[in-house]
């Protein structure tokens, strides 16, 4: 369920990807619902500029790596090889897309992590999902290392940084925010009110008020919704795209 998704995500991208653009951009999750529709799908409506995948669930400690995609394929059976194609499809209309490696599996497991099939010199990029307190208490220290490219910070579920009836305590956060040695952060939202126990911001209050309060940082790079689910219910992510 939505509110359960309480992640210290480290996010990594197992694919070559298109050079960085300057222009904010959508990032969305993808994969814990199997009414969300396919991959292929969510690439092609043309609102999204990241997919991530959610969740390789077993990693580490000498397991074998198991992706959960809930209903959208088995991986004790094909070890869901039928995205394959979806993700070569998102990547030729330049969308990046990341695997989501998912709760709290820490440093150690992320200098052991290895890319199957990775080739030397193929970029890879490094991503996490902090929650907005400032820093974060899991991973504030290695956000500090510079060797992030993008940071979807979740400014839900956090009453003491997320908006509420004003910008107040989520601008304080935003610029926080802000000072870490990242590429591009980007502001986690809820795709829909049920998507998380709190912190929605209608799609009015954010193109109108948040957005233009926060894209002057010079490290903003868009909005992370969770997730392509409550999107599809909503239509949050085609209401904000051309203020993003």
């Amino acid at each position: 369920m939505a509110a359960a998704f309480q992640p210290k995500l480290l996010l990594i991208s197992t694919f070559l990807l298109f050079s960085l653009s300057q222009a904010g951009k959508i990032s969305i999750y993808w994969g814990q619902n199997g009414n969300e529709g396919t991959l292929a799908d969510t690439c092609a409506t043309g609102n999204y500029g990241f997919v991530n995948l959610a969740f390789l669930a077993t990693f580490g400690n000498g397991q074998t790596p198991m992706i959960n995609l809930a209903g959208h394929c088995d991986p004790t059976v094909n070890g869901c090889t039928t995205l394959s194609s979806d993700i070569k499809s998102c990547q030729a209309k330049g969308i990046k897309v990341m695997l989501s490696i998912g709760e709290q599996l820490g440093a150690t497991t992320l200098r052991r992590l290895r890319m199957p099939g990775s080739k030397k010199g193929k970029k890879v990029y490094l991503s996490a999902a902090p929650q907005c307190p400032f820093p974060d208490a899991w991973i504030g220290g290695a956000l500090q290392t510079g060797l992030f490219d993008y940071v979807w910070v979740q400014f839900y579920n956090n009453p003491p940084c997320q908006y509420s009836s004003g910008m107040t305590d989520l601008e304080q956060a935003w610029k926080q925010w802000g000072s870490i040695k990242a590429t591009e952060i980007f502001l986690g939202l809820p795709a829909a009110p049920a998507a998380a126990g709190s912190g929605f911001i209608p799609a009015d209050v954010l193109t109108s008020k948040v957005l233009p309060a926060i894209k002057g940082s010079n490290k903003y790079g868009g909005v992370m919704l969770w997730d392509k689910y409550y999107d599809d219910q909503s239509g949050y992510s085609a209401a904000i795209k051309k203020d993003v």
